[in-house]
C-alpha cells in the first residue's frame, strides 16, 4: 500500500467522501446517540452535508492512497469537525496524518487550540486522540441538527495547543 497522499477536497470527491462518512459514523454512533439522529443519518443526508461543505468551503481534505479516498477530515474554525477513515486504511497512519493537516489549518486560521467532540463510548477514537497528544477535558452536550430537528449527543471534548 502507497503512503496517503494528502490535497484539498474537489467535487469530484463527494460521492466517496459521502460513502466513507456514512459508513465510519454507523461504526461508531448507532446506540450511543439519540435515534432519532441515528435514523436522520441516511447516505443521502451524508451526500447533501458533503456536497455543500466542499462546494462552500476549503475546510475538507481528504487522503489519497492509490487513488481510492483513504479518509478525510473536516474542520470549521477551531473544531476539527470530521475525521474519518475508511475500515481497510485504519492502523495505516492516515488518520494521524490528517488530524496533523487539521491541527497546521486550525492553526493557520488563527487559533491557538483545537477541540474536537467524540461519542461517548468511542473507546477507539477517545484512544487514539490521547495517543496524538489531545486532551480530554470532559463531558460535552453536543448539539447537532438533522432533517430540521435539534439533538443533543453526548461526547468528550478533546483539546490541542496547536500554537
Amino acid at each position: 500500500m502507497a503512503d496517503p497522499i494528502l490535497r484539498p477536497a474537489t467535487t469530484d470527491d463527494v460521492e466517496a467522501i459521502a460513502d466513507l462518512f456514512h459508513r465510519g459514523w454507523h461504526d461508531a454512533h448507532p446506540g450511543r446517540v439519540p435515534d432519532g439522529l441515528t435514523q436522520r443519518r441516511t447516505r443521502e443526508a451524508f451526500l447533501d452535508r458533503v456536497t455543500q461543505r466542499v462546494a462552500e468551503t476549503d475546510e475538507t481534505t481528504v487522503a489519497e492512497v492509490d487513488g481510492s479516498i483513504a479518509g478525510f477530515v473536516m474542520i470549521a474554525g477551531d473544531e476539527v469537525e470530521q475525521v474519518y477513515v475508511d475500515r481497510p486504511f485504519r492502523g495505516s497512519g492516515a488518520a494521524a496524518l490528517l488530524l496533523t493537516e487539521a491541527e497546521r489549518q486550525v492553526a493557520a486560521g488563527g487559533h491557538d487550540v483545537a477541540w474536537l467532540a467524540v461519542v461517548r463510548g468511542n473507546d477507539r477514537a477517545q484512544g487514539f486522540y490521547a495517543r496524538q497528544g489531545w486532551v480530554d477535558e470532559g463531558d460535552l452536550d453536543y448539539e447537532t441538527t438533522a432533517l430540521g430537528e435539534t439533538f443533543i449527543s453526548p461526547c468528550r471534548r478533546f483539546t490541542k495547543r496547536v500554537r
